[in-house]
């Protein structure tokens, strides 16, 4: 079916000298509010052209020719445009024109789309887009790109040949080949679909091959310190000063409940004195710059005190002398093997330990956690804090004294 903001016309073009006598016809091609004219090599009396039917009048053999050609014409430019649409090209007047006159049009290539999307957004990073968001796009091309290659032995393909079994077969690819986790796989075929959406609502694909295919997450399980493991790191006295430095950033993150780029970035003007009085943190997540308000425990004020004169932090301008995430997951480590947890220590449980042991098992509101959390939907906090065991005795004890 051809859109409807397709159009064309054949017309007697006038000089600006024109006084009398033949006149050249011209065919008017419109696609989408944009027009391109051709000269149709063939001319016409004024007087023996009909504007309504777009042809010469009468009925001898030349005239008959005459508008044969022109049926022709037409229905070759229906042709092409059907083509075009059939092959997912772009449909403008530039290539209907291109086609008619026996220039190739070259077809839209994935990857070609996807660099100018990451150029787009890394134009668009501190507007609304975190750095770590172009990354995330970046490694996702990457992987895209040595796909390509391995599967069609090409660098490039055609917006074509994205189908379900190129998604099926990336999936496989992402988790035989780069030993990707699902929950990881998922995320990359969620940043790769952002790609393909843009194919189809520019209209250069005409199906999403995503339509039957089903993107799930599994579910993990969340892990936590426990209120025994974290009072026994906050309590231990390495002989490392820089594991002590380390712990305590941790301990602050566990009673913030702040993911490491927001603690990084801690500055003064993002305490403020709340309602009650009591010292707030007022965070702008750069994750998703969302707002995350938190009123500041006793140990997290003693922990900025603590470093309140550190040269690292006078230096910066930070609250915190935060090493790289790298190596605060690699001393961690360490802490965790002096402490003998039986659990994998990083940065990032620190934020699950505010949510479950600090907050929620201690009665706080899961709406209340939610927003300390920069959370946009609840349902995000009920992914990351699971309601511990001690929690759920107690609603049960409460609901069972109402049946005694």
């Amino acid at each position: 079916m051809l859109a409807k903001n397709f159009t064309l016309l054949f017309y007697l073009k006038k000089r600006s000298n024109y006084v009398s006598g033949k006149l050249p016809v011209y065919m008017r091609i419109s696609v989408n509010g944009s027009r391109s004219e051709m000269s149709m090599g063939r001319d016409c009396e004024p007087e023996k052209w009909n504007n309504i039917s777009c042809r010469r009048t009468g009925t001898k053999s030349d005239t008959k020719e005459f508008n044969a050609y022109l049926d022709t014409v037409q229905s070759k430019v229906y042709q092409v445009y059907r083509s075009l649409l059939e092959t997912g090209a772009e449909l403008n007047v530039e290539n209907v024109r291109n086609v008619l006159i026996g220039v190739s049009v070259r077809p839209k290539m994935t990857l070609e789309i996807f660099e100018e999307h990451n150029q787009k957004l890394n134009q668009l990073i501190g507007k609304g887009f975190a750095k770590s968001t172009l990354t995330k796009y970046k490694t996702c091309y990457d992987h895209t790109s040595e796909f390509i290659r391995c599967k069609y032995e090409k660098n490039d393909l055609d917006i074509q040949k994205l189908n379900y079994e190129f998604i099926s077969e990336f999936e496989f690819w992402l988790k035989s080949q780069k030993s990707c986790g699902h929950n990881t796989v998922m995320k990359y075929l969620t940043n790769f679909k952002k790609i393909v959406m843009i194919c189809v609502k520019n209209g250069w694909l005409t199906q999403d091959p995503f339509a039957s295919y089903r993107m799930s997450r599994q579910v993990v399980k969340r892990s936590a310190l426990t209120e025994a493991e974290l009072s026994k790191v906050n309590g231990k006295d390495f002989e490392n000063e820089r594991l002590n430095q380390v712990r305590d950033i941790f301990v602050f993150s566990c009673f913030t409940g702040l993911a490491y780029i927001d603690v990084y970035n801690l500055s003064r003007q993002q305490i403020i004195e709340g309602i009650n009085g009591e010292m707030w943190l007022v965070v702008n997540r750069q994750k998703t710059d969302s707002e995350s308000r938190v009123p500041l425990l006793p140990i997290a004020l003693e922990i900025l005190e603590k470093y309140e004169d550190h040269p690292q932090c006078i230096a910066s301008g930070r609250l915190l002398p935060v090493l790289s995430n790298q190596k605060l997951n690699s001393y961690l480590k360490e802490i965790a093997d002096v402490c003998r947890f039986d659990k994998t220590l990083t940065f990032h449980l620190a934020r699950h330990t505010f949510a479950t042991t600090v907050t929620l098992t201690n009665g706080v509101p899961i709406e209340s956690v939610s927003k300390m959390l920069g959370h946009s939907s609840i349902k995000t906090t009920q992914i990351y804090a699971k309601i511990v065991d001690r929690k759920i005795s107690e609603d049960m004890s409460i609901l069972r004294k109402k049946f005694v």
